[in-house]
């Protein structure tokens, strides 16, 4: 194959994946959608009946909590694929108080093992925190010199520490991502892509085609501004291109898990997000 045929077949690419119909991702949501007020039986049954393939648990620390939650998971026959950590708001890795930081890295800890527990293979990790107390340059250098200390965990624990992008006011660019996620140079450290969160300062398709292989997990939610009002909303009722974000991640040849991080709700309610991420992963 010579130059212009390659770079032919490069170019159509992205196209023949999006004509191929569902994207291969697997459809997930945040354990938080689903009623408190049922067991976790009964909770990972209705997210399975719903349509869910795999469930994003958070931080667990009680052991017994941790064994109830395995066997509920195992029951339902779901998978629970990710730990959302819980210390990073609370207990920045970024802080120049050295007991917070060990706060932190505790909370760092208990999540991996919490996954190594469960089966699953991410830890989702907020890296810092920008704010009056800590500079843009102190939260880059702290949180990279934290999680370099987490990765020899990680690598025992066979785990993947992903960087989510949040409102942090860090990381405020996809080739800043990018390179914040390769100056770790360790497999143990990608990105967890948060489709809505980036709204606000980007778009969605373009960070996906920079961060390209980095993203390891991504979640879905939507954001509006109409009405001169910004608020997350429904899937496919804001103003976020499922259309583009589909052929994005089509592009990319993104085969992972898709979580859904929204406000919880009953069955009929679940039933509706799940069919609603079913139209976007089919890019309608």
């Amino acid at each position: 194959m010579d130059r212009r045929q390659f770079l032919a077949v490069s170019s159509a690419l992205p196209a023949a994946l999006a004509a191929a119909g569902r994207l291969p991702i697997k459809k997930a949501l945040y354990i938080g959608m689903l009623p408190r007020e049922l067991s976790y039986a009964d909770r990972f049954k209705l997210a399975r009946d719903t349509g869910f393939e795999e469930i994003e648990c958070q931080t667990t620390p009680d052991s017994k909590t941790a064994e109830e939650i395995k066997l509920a998971a195992e029951k339902a026959g779901i998978r629970i694929h990710s730990v959302m950590n819980q210390a990073h708001w609370k207990f920045p890795l970024s802080s120049a108080d050295p007991k917070v930081v060990a706060e932190s890295i505790q909370g760092m800890e208990t999540s991996l093992r919490n996954a190594r527990f469960w089966g699953a293979d991410t830890v989702l990790l907020v890296p810092a925190v920008v704010n009056a107390e800590t500079s843009y340059l102190d939260a880059y250098r702290r949180s990279r010199e934290n999680i370099l200390k987490l990765i020899p965990l990680a690598q025992q624990l066979k785990i993947v520490i992903a960087i989510e992008n949040v409102w942090n006011k860090f990381l405020l660019s996809p080739t800043e991502f990018a390179g914040y996620i390769d100056s770790f140079r360790s497999p143990w450290v990608q990105a967890y892509f948060d489709v809505g969160n980036i709204a606000l300062y980007g778009f969605p398709q373009d960070w996906i085609r920079i961060l390209d292989k980095r993203i390891v997990k991504i979640h879905l939610k939507d954001f509006s501004f109409r009405k001169n009002v910004a608020a997350f909303v429904p899937l496919r009722e804001g103003d976020l291109d499922w259309p583009a974000i589909y052929q994005a991640l089509a592009g990319i040849g993104f085969a992972g898990t898709a979580t859904c991080e929204l406000p919880a709700g009953d069955e009929a309610y679940l039933r509706e997000v799940s069919r609603r991420v079913d139209l976007i992963l089919s890019g309608a």
